[in-house]
């Protein structure tokens, strides 16, 4: 996502400010050949797409056989939010790949092939699409597991698998819908420097500004849940881990859910932090500038796709953190730990006749 060439698309569609090509001006920039290489290229890319690729179906593999082996049902749930993410990241490399890695080897001229938007459109709420989901997946399974952990009576049952999955695809459509605005016509998506993806646009109008916001806080809410709830939920396993009459019994499959979260949470922190916090900035600022500009600043451009080849680490490192971090790999590094759970466990305090019905 992000890695393309300079050639700028015809020139007569370019000028033009109300099209997906008019708000970076391709012809003004000026690189020199071991620039050039280095942004645009396609075998780079490729590489880079393929371990991606590779990374999340090895991680589907491992998913599908653990959750045909497990009888827990809090676990069992906690592998299909995984699950959840795991294609989600899948398909978001493979979606974007498949329109940015022919564009290094044809160089095709976007204003030619696709004067109508359409194909920059696709891939703009794309971006938008398979980078909000990862976040509100995070936030939710987050969620789950700090109800799971420090509230586990206040429902009848755990989640099952049914409704995990009915809860993915309510993430999947709510940002599918968040992804359609600027087609429906709040602010546009555009083609971004250098010349191979197209994104949101950080310009000073209304509707992008909206749009712009909404996206960027929205993401930074979802991380800032994913902290506070991870957080409770760590110090909840640890407080209980330390009574004296817990610490013979040990919920070792908590302890390996909540490493994987806080896993996945600082991962996606790293990698989406700057970019969601450089949106809201640039954004301000122009507004507090009330300048009226139709074209995005070269620095702007350029620091926009640092960001973002930032955030296509996330989905490379997101099944890697599952791989990794299982209980069996866990065990080899720290062979002191051991499948013992026990839900009463975590509450030793719990009433003695309580304690029997369980």
């Amino acid at each position: 996502m992000g890695w393309g060439d300079v050639e700028p698309p015809n020139v007569s569609l370019a000028t033009r400010p109300d099209t997906c090509f008019g708000v970076v001006n391709l012809s003004s920039s000026r690189l020199n050949e071991t620039q050039r290489k280095a942004i645009a290229s396609p075998w780079f890319s490729t590489t880079f797409g393929l371990i991606g690729l590779c990374s999340n179906l090895f991680a589907l593999y491992v998913l599908l056989s653990s959750s045909r082996k497990l009888s827990s049902r809090s676990r069992s749930s906690f592998l299909v939010f995984l699950c959840g993410l795991v294609v989600t990241d899948f398909m978001g490399l493979l979606v974007t790949a498949s329109v940015i890695i022919p564009y290094h080897f044809i160089k095709f001229n976007w204003a030619e092939v696709d004067p109508g938007c359409h194909l920059c459109n696709f891939l703009g709420f794309s971006m938008v699409f398979f980078g909000q989901c990862p976040l509100l997946l995070g936030a939710t399974m987050a969620g789950e597991r700090f109800f799971g952990i420090n509230h586990p009576f206040s429902r009848s049952t755990s989640i099952s698998k049914r409704r995990a999955w009915s809860i993915v695809a309510m993430v999947w459509g709510f940002s599918c819908t968040l992804g359609l605005l600027p087609i429906l016509g709040l602010g546009r998506y555009t083609l971004q420097f250098p010349g191979s993806w197209c994104f949101l646009t950080l310009l000073p109008d209304t509707g992008n500004v909206v749009f712009c916001l909404l996206f960027a806080l929205l993401g930074v809410c979802s991380v800032l849940l994913s902290f506070v709830f991870n957080t409770v939920s760590v110090v909840t396993l640890c407080r209980v881990y330390h009574d004296r009459e817990a610490v013979q019994r040990r919920r070792d499959s908590e302890v390996e859910m909540m490493v994987q979260l806080v896993g996945i949470m600082v991962i996606a922190t790293i990698c989406w932090m700057p970019l969601l916090i450089f949106i809201i900035q640039t954004t301000l600022q122009q507004l507090r500038s009330g300048e009226g500009s139709q074209l995005l600043p070269g620095q702007t451009q350029k620091l926009l796709l640092i960001y973002i080849r930032m955030v296509t680490w996330n989905q490379i490192l997101d099944p890697w953190v599952y791989i990794l971090f299982r209980r069996a790999v866990l065990q080899r590094v720290h062979p002191g730990l051991r499948a013992r759970p026990s839900l009463v466990s975590l509450y030793p305090v719990l009433n003695p006749s309580l304690r029997r019905k369980l």
